[in-house]
């Protein structure tokens, strides 16, 4: 089952609408959640970059989304009715602008739909990576959020396909370090977490502003920049972030990381697995 606009519906009985501006002109985005323990997790981050989102695209996310506490009743209902709702599981929200017309839109109304499938957490260490080779990011007004830049990560993975990597590393148009395939990056030095500035062009990562909070509650130094590949080769210990799971890179390129061992890693995910226990 699936939520369209707030009704429950059989996957194989959608039917979208046309015109559809989502397919036309990618005009809108996605969040990737996961449900577990009876409520979303890292719910305070998902909603922050949803009404960055939508205040960048100029749309108004519908009432049944339009506060944590209604999106969290919303996409209860959605797990309600799945075979199995007492595992956890892997919800992906896709919004879009409603109605027609050419690129200047007439509407900020939006439609919906969420998916659920199960959830599979991916924590195994990542053996091998590398910097790609065919893409860059770049910084624009949307670029933290998902969705309007999908084309740009389906190109990354085609290069990690073809180069037989585990995992990607995704430089800016300048050269600057900004993120993972399909994840955040970071890296550890000298007793401090250094992760890429959101002006390198990656996603915002919901799981990596999880794990600030975490670090702050172990009062470890957290710097976000602006830092050359250089910076992260010369790392005690690499990690990718993301709702899915925090994964140690074991080697990037020539250069060979003992981050599933590190200390300072193996406390903040400590320190992270400590906030998420339900009060």
């Amino acid at each position: 089952m699936v939520l369209y606009n707030g009704g429950l519906l059989p996957a194989n009985a959608v039917r979208l609408a046309l015109p559809n501006r989502g397919l036309f002109f990618n005009d809108g985005f996605f969040e990737t959640l996961v449900w577990a323990d009876g409520r979303l997790r890292y719910l305070t981050q998902h909603w922050n970059r949803m009404q960055r989102a939508a205040a960048a695209l100029g749309l108004v996310l519908p009432g049944p989304l339009a506060t944590p506490e209604a999106l969290t009743a919303t996409l209860a209902r959605l797990v309600a009715a799945q075979p199995a709702p007492a595992g956890p599981q892997r919800l992906r929200l896709q919004l879009w602008r409603s109605g027609g017309g050419l690129y200047a839109p007439a509407t900020s109304a939006a439609e919906w739909l969420a998916t659920a499938q199960p959830f599979a957490a991916r924590e195994t260490p990542v053996e091998s990576a590398d910097f790609a080779a065919t893409v860059r990011t770049a910084c624009s007004p949307v670029s933290f959020c998902k969705g309007p830049n999908a084309l740009l990560y389906v190109l990354a993975a085609r290069e990690r396909e073809q180069r037989g990597l585990e995992e990607i590393l995704l430089l800016s148009a300048e050269g600057y370090v900004a993120e993972a395939g399909a994840a955040a990056v970071a890296w550890i030095r000298d007793g401090a977490v250094w992760t890429p500035a959101e002006t390198a062009g990656g996603v915002a990562g919901t799981r990596l502003a999880h794990l600030r909070a975490a670090a702050e509650k172990l009062a470890l130094p957290w710097h976000a920049g602006l830092y050359e590949p250089a910076a992260l080769l010369a790392a005690e210990a690499v990690f990718t972030a993301n709702v899915a799971g925090i994964r140690p890179v074991l080697r990037v390129g020539e250069a060979t990381f003992a981050s599933d061992h590190h200390p300072v890693l193996r406390a903040l995910r400590a320190a992270e697995q400590r906030l998420l226990r339900p009060e």
